[in-house]
Protein backbone atom coordinates (compact mmCIF):
# COMPACT_ATOMS: atom_id res chain seq x y z
CA UNK A 1 0.00 0.00 0.00
CA UNK A 2 2.33 2.68 -1.17
CA UNK A 3 1.79 6.35 -2.39
CA UNK A 4 3.98 6.31 -4.95
CA UNK A 5 4.41 2.83 -6.73
CA UNK A 6 1.03 1.74 -7.87
CA UNK A 7 0.03 -1.84 -6.74
CA UNK A 8 0.64 -3.22 -10.75
CA UNK A 9 4.19 -2.40 -10.97
CA UNK A 10 5.09 -3.25 -7.28
CA UNK A 11 4.27 -6.82 -8.07
CA UNK A 12 6.10 -7.16 -10.77
CA UNK A 13 3.46 -7.99 -13.42
CA UNK A 14 3.36 -7.61 -17.26
CA UNK A 15 3.26 -3.70 -16.84
CA UNK A 16 6.72 -3.81 -15.67
CA UNK A 17 8.77 -4.72 -18.22
CA UNK A 18 11.79 -2.08 -19.31
CA UNK A 19 10.81 -0.39 -22.40
CA UNK A 20 13.45 -0.95 -24.99
CA UNK A 21 14.97 0.77 -27.64
CA UNK A 22 11.58 2.90 -28.43
CA UNK A 23 11.44 3.74 -25.24
CA UNK A 24 14.99 5.83 -25.36
CA UNK A 25 14.16 7.56 -29.06
CA UNK A 26 12.17 10.55 -27.39
CA UNK A 27 14.99 10.91 -24.66
CA UNK A 28 17.16 10.75 -27.03
CA UNK A 29 15.40 13.32 -29.91
CA UNK A 30 15.31 15.83 -27.33
CA UNK A 31 18.49 16.00 -26.32
CA UNK A 32 19.36 15.87 -30.20
CA UNK A 33 16.89 18.96 -30.42
CA UNK A 34 18.52 21.10 -27.69
CA UNK A 35 21.82 20.53 -29.31
CA UNK A 36 21.08 22.16 -32.35
CA UNK A 37 18.75 24.82 -31.09
CA UNK A 38 21.06 25.90 -28.24
CA UNK A 39 24.79 24.68 -27.65
CA UNK A 40 26.13 24.70 -31.06
CA UNK A 41 24.94 28.19 -31.99
CA UNK A 42 26.25 29.56 -28.80
CA UNK A 43 29.69 27.42 -29.10
CA UNK A 44 30.12 28.80 -32.15
CA UNK A 45 29.69 32.49 -31.14
CA UNK A 46 31.89 32.12 -28.45
CA UNK A 47 34.66 30.58 -31.11
CA UNK A 48 33.89 33.77 -33.56
CA UNK A 49 34.21 35.82 -31.04
CA UNK A 50 37.41 34.34 -29.38
CA UNK A 51 38.42 34.69 -33.08
CA UNK A 52 37.69 38.58 -32.80
CA UNK A 53 39.24 39.31 -30.02
CA UNK A 54 42.96 37.20 -30.76
CA UNK A 55 42.76 39.27 -34.66
CA UNK A 56 42.33 42.69 -32.48
CA UNK A 57 45.18 45.24 -33.99
CA UNK A 58 46.09 49.10 -33.35
CA UNK A 59 43.85 51.52 -35.47
CA UNK A 60 41.10 48.60 -35.13
CA UNK A 61 37.33 50.45 -34.61
CA UNK A 62 36.06 48.94 -31.88
CA UNK A 63 32.81 48.32 -29.53
CA UNK A 64 33.57 47.78 -25.95
CA UNK A 65 30.47 45.66 -24.24
CA UNK A 66 29.39 48.68 -22.33
CA UNK A 67 28.60 50.47 -26.03
CA UNK A 68 31.85 52.49 -26.04
CA UNK A 69 33.01 53.64 -29.63
CA UNK A 70 36.73 53.74 -29.83
CA UNK A 71 40.03 52.91 -31.79
CA UNK A 72 42.74 51.04 -30.51
CA UNK A 73 45.77 52.81 -29.93
CA UNK A 74 47.28 49.84 -28.01
CA UNK A 75 47.29 46.02 -27.28
CA UNK A 76 48.44 44.15 -24.48
CA UNK A 77 47.85 40.52 -23.70
CA UNK A 78 44.88 41.20 -21.38
CA UNK A 79 43.89 44.80 -21.89
CA UNK A 80 43.36 46.68 -24.86
CA UNK A 81 44.07 50.86 -24.86
CA UNK A 82 41.38 52.96 -26.83
CA UNK A 83 41.19 55.87 -28.00
CA UNK A 84 37.73 57.40 -27.24
CA UNK A 85 38.38 61.42 -28.22
CA UNK A 86 41.52 63.48 -29.00
CA UNK A 87 44.35 62.15 -26.62
CA UNK A 88 41.54 60.77 -24.70
CA UNK A 89 42.41 57.06 -23.60
CA UNK A 90 40.69 54.16 -21.86
CA UNK A 91 41.99 50.48 -20.99
CA UNK A 92 39.46 48.21 -21.39
CA UNK A 93 40.09 44.00 -21.05
CA UNK A 94 39.98 42.22 -24.56
CA UNK A 95 37.10 40.03 -23.93
CA UNK A 96 34.70 43.20 -22.94
CA UNK A 97 35.47 44.09 -26.83
CA UNK A 98 32.14 43.08 -28.52
CA UNK A 99 32.44 43.73 -32.09
CA UNK A 100 34.67 45.41 -34.61
CA UNK A 101 33.25 47.99 -36.50
CA UNK A 102 33.86 48.90 -40.57
CA UNK A 103 37.00 51.53 -41.20
CA UNK A 104 35.55 54.68 -41.17
CA UNK A 105 32.74 54.53 -37.87
CA UNK A 106 34.95 56.31 -35.66
CA UNK A 107 35.63 58.81 -37.94
CA UNK A 108 32.14 59.57 -39.05
CA UNK A 109 30.92 59.79 -35.45
CA UNK A 110 33.81 61.50 -34.11
CA UNK A 111 33.25 64.41 -36.57
CA UNK A 112 28.95 64.47 -35.72
CA UNK A 113 30.25 64.87 -31.74
CA UNK A 114 32.50 68.09 -32.51
CA UNK A 115 30.21 70.18 -34.49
Amino acid sequence: MSFFISDALAEGGAAAQQPGLEGMLFPLAVLVFFYVLFLRPQAKRAKEKKQMVESLAKSTEVVTSGGILGKVADVDDNFVKIEISDNVFIQVQRHNIEAMMPKGTYKAMHKKAVQ
